[in-house]
Formats: structure tokens, C-alpha cells, sequence
């Protein structure tokens, strides 16, 4: 079965997906690819991650088992395997492939990692295997589907330039590990310090009034529970968060940037580098589940494709002094019960 295209990283349950300003140097951030019943993406620095889904049109279990396969980008890197449940203690975990037994990890809190050469056999056994069964002392907890698997490694093999060395997991060749490629570089991106220890000051009525014609989102902070957030920037200027709209677990809001004394800002949209995944256009961003950090200068938005939270997108920004700049992006495109969200962006931030 061909791939299916996800565009990230914010899911959108519309065509605004995936849109970015067309700047020369905005991120672009790696798209997401399903397989069957797994998906897979990468980032800008190669390193990819393959997820398993629940099988489409099953009955799902209470008690999810979630599978995953990362790998880190250039010649040394090995693969990882890790899986994530809802559980409380230690457990001593088997994986079987086809009846045999090929790994054995410790899980914490129904967390647990494979490593080395158990994640390197485990994985190429999965790609290659019918079924497979992790289990307990007290029996089996989880069957995940392989179906796909083995076309998501290859994928992954593809994306690293491991494909034809003896590093790729599907398609192996005769080169060495050399030959691999090396990691690509990580953008770094310089974040403005913020003034502390004073509140910025309220905006007036006036000014209230002002924002929610300049947004279009008057009727929304009619209905909001709460006024417009307002963050300190710098000394002059202000980060607003517009309310504009909420649903049942996704809500909206407008960035927009005041500057100026109390009483006679003006205002303007906040820049971004890279467009937040449900903006409807280049000049008015909009932001969901916004949270603001005033420590580390960071700007959240977290969208939820529907209230499990099993699909949706994220977006990090850090603000260096005039606009904010994507520092982290996920996206899950898929609804079928994979909560941990691929990321498809990431860049390091200094001072």
C-alpha cells in the first residue's frame, strides 16, 4: 500500500495545514507518512521516529499499548525502541515476533527503552515478522499490528541515507557504516531576554476596544472567561493574546504585539517565522492552547485533533527581540490512538 501524505506540523482538520511564510530562510519543518497501521516522520535534522496505530476499524483495548522506533541522524546512530502505557511499578516486558522471544526490557510506570544491539534485532525482526506480542510475567498486555512497519523502516533508511550499508534496518546493502551520511547541522536561535519583576501594566477600556476591532475577535472577548492575557516584553512593548473563539477543548486566540504608553498603544500582529498551524493567512497568526513562559521567552500553541489528544500538532516559538522563531514542532496526523506526537522541527536556543 502507497503512503499517505500528512503535511506538518500542526494538524489541521482543514486545508490550512502545514502553511509557512514564504521567507527564504522560514523552517520547514518534515512532513509525516502512514503506512498501514504505522506512521513515521522526521525533522530537519534527520532524526525520525515510526509510531504504531491502532488497526483502523478495530475494537480498540482499554488499556493501550503505544510502540514506537527512533533513530538519531549520521553513521554511529542506532535505533531505540520504546513503549509507553498507562501502569504503575516495575515490570520485566518479553517481545515476541512470530512465537519467539527476541527482546526483554525493564518497564517503570509502564515506561520502558530498548537499546543497542536488542533494538537493532527487534526492530529488523518486526519489519520481517507476521505478529507481535509484548507480555508480562502475567501474560500478554498488547499485540501492535506490524503491518507496515516494514515499509516505515525503509522509509526511515531512505531519509538517513542509510539504504545499500550495512546500518539500514529493510534496505541493507554491502557499504559500511561510513558511507551513512552525517547529521545534518541544528539551527540555533538566539532569544531575547525579558524583563522581570514588574507587571505589565492592563490595557484600558479604550484600548480593549481597539483590539478586538484590529482582530476581528470583539464578539469572541464578548464571550471569553477571562480579558485578553498581556505579557511584558521589553519596556516598551507588550505580547497580547487576543481571545477569539474556543470549543470544546481547543481554544483560540490572536497574538498581536502592543507598543506604546497605557492608554494610547497601537497595536500589530505578532511575526513569526513560521506560521502557526491554524493561521488562515500570512498576517493574521492564531494560536490554540497558548501558553507563554516569561523565563525561557517561549510561545506555545498545542492543537488537539480531537479531545483524546491522540492527533494534533505543536508548535514552540522563542522570541528574539522582533519576532518569534519556531524552535520545536510535532504533529500527529493520524487519529488511532498514538498520543505521542512525532517531531518534525527542532533547533537550539541560546542567549
Amino acid at each position: 500500500m502507497g503512503a499517505k501524505r500528512i503535511f506538518g506540523p500542526a494538524l489541521m482538520l482543514s486545508a490550512t495545514l502545514g502553511m509557512a511564510p514564504a521567507a527564504a530562510q522560514a523552517p520547514k519543518p518534515g512532513t509525516l507518512e502512514s503506512y498501514r497501521d504505522w506512521t513515521i516522520g522526521c525533522d530537519n535534522r534527520d532524526r525520525c521516529e515510526a509510531v504504531s496505530l491502532l488497526p483502523e476499524g478495530g475494537d480498540w483495548p482499554d488499556a493501550p499499548v503505544m510502540l514506537g522506533i527512533s533513530r538519531e541522524a549520521g553513521p554511529a546512530a542506532d535505533p531505540e525502541i520504546w513503549i509507553s502505557r498507562d501502569a504503575r511499578g516495575r515490570e520485566a516486558l518479553s517481545f515476541l515476533i512470530d512465537g519467539r522471544k527476541v527482546a526483554s526490557a525493564s518497564s517503570m510506570d509502564g515506561e520502558a527503552t530498548l537499546e543497542g544491539p536488542q533494538a537493532s534485532a527487534l526492530a529488523i525482526a518486526m519489519a520481517r515478522g507476521g505478529v507481535m506480542e509484548i507480555r508480562t510475567a502475567t501474560g500478554r498486555i498488547a499485540a501492535p499490528s506490524l503491518a507496515g512497519s516494514a515499509a516505515a523502516l525503509r522509509y526511515m533508511d531512505a531519509k538517513q541515507g542509510r539504504a545499500g550499508t550495512m546500518a539500514a534496518l529493510v534496505a541493507t546493502g554491502p557499504l559500511a557504516r561510513s558511507a551513512v551520511r552525517p547529521a545534518p547541522a541544528t539551527p540555533s536561535v538566539r532569544r531575547a531576554l525579558i524583563p522581570g519583576g514588574v507587571a505589565p501594566p492592563a490595557l484600558w477600556r479604550e484600548e480593549l476596544t481597539a483590539i478586538g476591532k484590529f482582530t476581528n475577535c470583539a464578539d469572541e472577548m464578548k464571550d471569553a472567561s477571562s480579558p485578553p492575557d498581556v505579557h511584558r516584553l521589553s519596556k516598551t512593548e507588550m505580547l497580547v493574546l487576543v481571545p477569539c473563539g474556543a470549543g470544546a477543548y481547543n481554544f483560540t486566540s490572536i497574538p498581536v504585539i502592543a507598543t506604546g504608553i497605557p492608554g494610547r498603544r497601537s497595536f500589530r500582529f505578532a511575526r513569526f517565522d513560521y506560521q502557526p498551524g491554524w493561521s488562515e493567512d500570512g498576517t493574521h497568526p492564531m494560536l490554540v492552547n497558548a501558553e507563554w513562559s516569561a523565563e525561557t521567552s517561549t510561545l506555545q500553541s498545542y492543537a488537539k485533533g480531537r479531545g483524546l489528544g491522540d492527533c494534533g500538532g505543536s508548535e514552540s516559538y522563542v522570541w528574539d527581540g522582533t519576532r518569534f522563531r519556531l524552535i520545536e514542532a510535532t504533529a500527529m496526523g493520524e487519529c488511532r490512538g498514538a498520543w505521542h506526537w512525532i517531531t518534525t522541527w527542532s533547533a537550539k536556543v541560546t542567549e
